[in-house]
């Protein structure tokens, strides 16, 4: 059977998008994998045509070539037709007639479809190199299977301490992918032979997992340090105190020097996210915000309009602001 113009294969026009012949090709795929219809011959062939139709598209360059007419549909060079005088794409003159200045020699027109060893129509050569099996090879294409993307969300927790997370595969399949402690977002993990399944003895595709790390409520991650804004009393800051402050790995217990201040920074040692290169932890940084009571205390309004006839100090000035 001749092979089908692949866009016609996909269901798609030539000026389709990548992302069309992407989704195309899955939707097609998924209804004619042959795990779904085993023993079903015509199925599996049907599921071949669409996967060799989707190499070639899914080739930038293979598919400029498709459209311009220098290849076939199954990825082939194109050669002048017979009874036609023309140059093949060596540059040999040949005729139309099947003599040996047509077959013969490393640049015949077998050779260069086939890949090598003399074919001769009716020949030896012929029946092992097209289907008579005595060297071994396939007449039909020899592909390799195609990747298959796919997603999974994980909150910004699970994601920096490793996590698990199970996907179905397009085969009907279910399969655990482990999240590696400190997996940023976006990250795509490879997993090896489960994408679709390769022809022609090629190997499978691989299945490629990319990773979407949910923001935090007051988390942030920069590199391997961990962010957060922790608030503080006015008596805590004027004092100084041990407060709870929460990690990734629970909560720790945090003195606060006295005299601290809004902006202050306390640096946790090893609380911050594995670094996948070296495979240490980062630290975990923790920014003191100072915050008054409210509604406001009564008692204590009245203390700071007493404090403030005789002390006062210039912020401003020291920041620079006046």
């Amino acid at each position: 059977m001749a092979t089908r113009d692949p866009y016609s294969v996909l269901g798609v026009s030539r000026s389709a998008s990548a992302d069309d012949i992407k989704k195309a090709y899955r939707k097609l795929a998924k209804l004619h994998h042959p795990d779904l219809k085993p023993g079903d011959a015509a199925n599996e062939e049907r599921f071949k045509e669409i996967s060799a139709a989707y190499t070639l598209l899914s080739d930038t360059e293979k598919r400029a070539r498709y459209d311009r007419g220098e290849i076939d549909p199954s990825g082939q060079e194109r050669h002048a037709g017979f009874g036609t005088r023309g140059r093949t794409s060596r540059g040999k003159a040949y005729s139309g007639t099947a003599d040996d200045s047509f077959f013969g020699g490393g640049d015949d027109w077998f050779s260069d479809l086939f890949g090598g060893g003399r074919r001769r129509p009716g020949g030896a050569g012929a029946g092992a190199g097209m289907g008579g099996g005595s060297t071994g090879g396939s007449a039909g294409p020899r592909v390799r299977g195609s990747d298959i993307s796919y997603s999974v969300t994980v909150p910004f927790v699970e994601a920096a301490n490793g996590s698990k997370r199970r996907i179905n595969l397009s085969n009907g399949k279910s399969i655990d992918v482990a999240i590696p402690p400190g997996t940023e977002n976006e990250t795509k993990l490879r997993l090896k032979g489960q994408g679709l399944p390769g022809m022609g003895g090629m190997p499978n595709g691989d299945a490629i997992v990319e990773v979407h790390v949910e923001s935090h409520p007051f988390f942030t991650r920069q590199d391997s340090d961990i962010h957060v804004e922790v608030p503080i009393t006015l008596n805590e800051a004027v004092l100084g105190a041990t407060v709870n402050v929460p990690t990734i790995s629970g909560k720790v217990a945090v003195k606060v020097p006295p005299g601290a201040n809004t902006g202050s920074v306390l640096r946790l040692r090893g609380k911050g996210v594995v670094n996948q290169a070296t495979k240490q932890p980062g630290d975990q940084y923790v920014k003191l915000k100072v915050v008054l009571p409210d509604p406001p205390d009564a008692e204590l309004v009245k203390f700071v309009e007493q404090w403030s006839k005789t002390r006062s100090y210039d912020v401003r000035k020291k920041a620079g602001l006046e």
